[in-house]
């Protein structure tokens, strides 16, 4: 296996296996103390785990290493930040208005929709057994996500469907951010701008919060530990795809593999929650494993 296909895919399995986990880790959060403060409460932690991580570097490497960020980077550093914020607002609104079953693969088409803009519009360079792996990965991750038996149960105008417009946009937006973040973390300091841009991030959702006045201190002692893994897990994904967009070209890989980010979700929750897992979501699990191992032989 070519060594920058093989960072792609540990970069996307970082990604899928921190998002997952803090997936999981949110579901036993968000009962207790809601979805927008567990969200915030993951959020401020993954500030605080990457604030350390990069004192950490700064205390064990010259400071005069570090590159000072331009303005323009900084601001740009922002709008990443207040768009990924605005990801995670849509999808919560959507899902708090409609189906989850209904809607959820509508989101988890994002990571296709990236894919093939970067193989058409910036001419990633995949070979006809890449893009099968690859078409493989997205029937499975589809598939984890549809509820068949919600969605044959009546007859869906998707226009009219609660939800439907904040999902679109929390979809659009995580797509053309995840294209463009691959375009502008390459070759750059991506622990230092993952950290700016996951600040800013937390700052939007707090001022959520704010606006919104939700009581953050509403946590049960319990909870807490949840929260801080949630975070955790969470800056894992970010460092690995960040890792994965600077240090390789294969964006359509990376972005696949995280985005199968429901399967150790699925499999964590009926092995701990005793959820159900619907038959389409089992075989959608399968065909998203026969796509990483197509993806590691070649």
């Amino acid at each position: 296996m070519p060594q920058e296909l093989f960072i792609a895919i540990l970069a996307g399995l970082g990604g899928m296996f921190g998002w997952g986990l803090a997936d999981f880790f949110a579901k036993k959060t968000i009962d207790v103390v809601g979805d927008i403060v567990s969200l915030a409460w993951g959020h401020v932690f993954g500030t605080i785990i990457l604030l350390i991580v990069v004192l950490f570097r700064i205390g064990t490497q010259d400071f005069h290493m570090l590159k000072p960020l331009s303005l323009s980077m900084l601001i740009t550093l922002c709008l990443f930040g207040i768009a990924q914020a605005a990801v995670y607002i849509f999808l919560y609104k959507g899902f708090g208005k409609g189906q989850l079953a209904v809607l959820n693969p509508i989101f988890a088409s994002f990571s296709g929709i990236t894919s093939v803009l970067s193989i058409v519009f910036f001419k990633e360079v995949v070979s006809s057994y890449l893009l099968i792996g690859l078409a493989t990965l997205f029937l499975g991750v589809l598939l984890m996500s549809i509820d068949l038996n919600a969605l044959l149960s009546k007859r869906l105008n998707f226009m009219h469907v609660p939800g439907f417009k904040e999902i679109i946009m929390a979809t659009l937006i995580a797509a053309l951010w995840t294209l463009f973040w691959d375009r502008f973390i390459g070759g750059n300091d991506w622990l230092l701008y993952v950290t700016f841009m996951y600040v800013v991030m937390t700052f939007v959702i707090l001022v959520v919060v704010k606006w919104r006045r939700l009581d953050l201190f509403v946590v049960k002692s319990q909870t807490w530990k949840y929260l801080l893994l949630m975070g955790l897990c969470e800056v894992i994904a970010y460092l690995a795809i960040s890792i994965g967009y600077g240090v390789t070209s294969l964006t359509s890989v990376v972005a696949l593999l995280s985005g199968a980010f429901s399967l150790p979700t699925i499999i964590l929750a009926r092995v701990f929650l005793k959820e159900k897992i619907t038959r389409t979501q089992t075989v959608g699990s399968i065909i998203v494993i026969i796509g990483i191992m197509v993806l590691s032989v070649l």
